[in-house]
């Protein structure tokens, strides 16, 4: 009962932050860490369930925010 009920609330948060209009201001920073933490909590919910999805989505978050904030500091 709470697997439906959460891949709604994923599909919901994917889908208004793909219709946000700032996010073409975010830098890269902020960018891997949205896009890692929807990532690590899909497949940490899909291992783990919930405990899995606030997991992975702490782990994706920290990760991709470093990885684009790495790709910043490369392009200056």
């Amino acid at each position: 009962m709470l697997k439906p009920l959460l891949l709604s609330i994923g599909i919901f948060s994917l889908l208004f932050l793909s219709a946000c209009s700032t996010w073409g201001k975010l830098d890269r920073t902020e960018k891997g860490a949205v896009i890692g933490g929807g990532s690590g909590a899909a497949v940490g919910s899909a291992v783990g369930g919930t405990p899995g999805m606030v997991i992975g989505g702490a782990a994706g978050a920290g990760a991709g925010g470093l990885i684009g904030h790495h790709t910043d500091d490369d392009d200056d």
